[in-house]
């Protein structure tokens, strides 16, 4: 392997201690605990371990959690009203939503219900806006988290071609808008892009966020290009063919490893943001 990995464990670590610290002292200061309120629909075990996972953290840096669990037939109105009940509680300061949530619920509707002051997740066309226009408000947790690693990293962010392979709402679409407020040239792709691998080797920065397996191969990079694996599939097996991608690539993230403690570490550090935004 010549690439260089870019792994997010210890930083993550760094970034959670840090906002452990400024819990402790907000509570110290006004007798308010940081809360966070996670909303699981459904019974995906993948998804409840995400869940479980995100609370253990949040206990680890002294902020509160939640645990809202509702069936997997649980309507939109059901769930809306449910978040909507979250929105207004002035003891919760921050609200996630584990998507994806079941095929019956209109994700959107879900996110929307969400008061965008709690809104830590980065999922409502609010934040996305603010991300877009350089505006104050949170950043959605996974692309927040990318943008953090590349600083790290003291990947050169200014002038380079970053491709993007990927078109979500929470994930590939506001990557790019963060890039680009960076000073990249970004190009969005996406799985039914003609003549993918040819823009693909022309990209300096590759973000894969794709949600299929070894989808990125290594012969589709150019030379000493950063790679940043944002997928995550059954297996621990990121969107990128690591072994053949870390031949060719200057830094490569790992799947586990890389963007995912980078994920949750953003979302705690925004939940102190709002809970101090919340608290007079």
């Amino acid at each position: 392997m010549t690439a260089t990995l870019m792994t997010g464990t210890d930083l993550a670590a760094e970034m959670v201690a840090k906002a452990a610290d400024r819990a402790r002292a907000l509570q110290e200061r006004t007798g308010v605990q940081p809360c966070l309120a996670t909303v699981l629909v459904g019974d995906d075990p993948a998804s409840a371990t995400y869940v479980r996972m995100k609370q253990n953290r949040s206990k680890k840096a002294g902020i509160g959690s939640r645990s809202v669990v509702l069936p997997a037939e649980t309507t939109t109105e059901e769930l809306v009203a449910e978040l909507t009940k979250l929105s207004e509680d002035p003891a919760v300061h921050g609200i996630l939503l584990q998507h994806p949530v079941p095929a019956q619920i209109d994700e959107r509707a879900a996110f929307e219900a969400i008061d965008p002051a709690k809104d830590v997740d980065g999922v409502t066309t609010r934040s996305f806006g603010a991300m877009a226009f350089g505006e104050p408000g949170f950043r959605s947790a996974t692309p927040g988290g990318i943008m953090r690693l590349l600083e790290a990293y003291d990947v050169p962010i200014a002038g380079a071609h970053a491709v993007v392979i990927g078109r979500s709402p929470i994930l590939g679409k506001p990557v790019g808008m963060l890039l680009l407020a960076s000073n990249a040239t970004v190009t969005y792709t996406h799985s039914r892009t003609t003549d993918l691998p040819a823009i693909v080797r022309t990209a300096d920065i590759v973000v894969a966020a794709v949600g299929r397996a070894n989808f990125v191969q290594g012969d589709w990079l150019k030379p000493g290009a950063v790679v940043v694996d944002a997928g995550y599939n059954e297996g621990n097996v990121g969107d990128v063919d690591f072994a053949a991608a870390a031949e060719v690539a200057s830094l490569i993230t790992p799947v586990p490893g890389g963007v995912g403690p980078m994920t949750i570490a953003l979302l705690l550090e925004q939940a102190v943001d709002a809970a101090e935004a919340q608290t007079v």
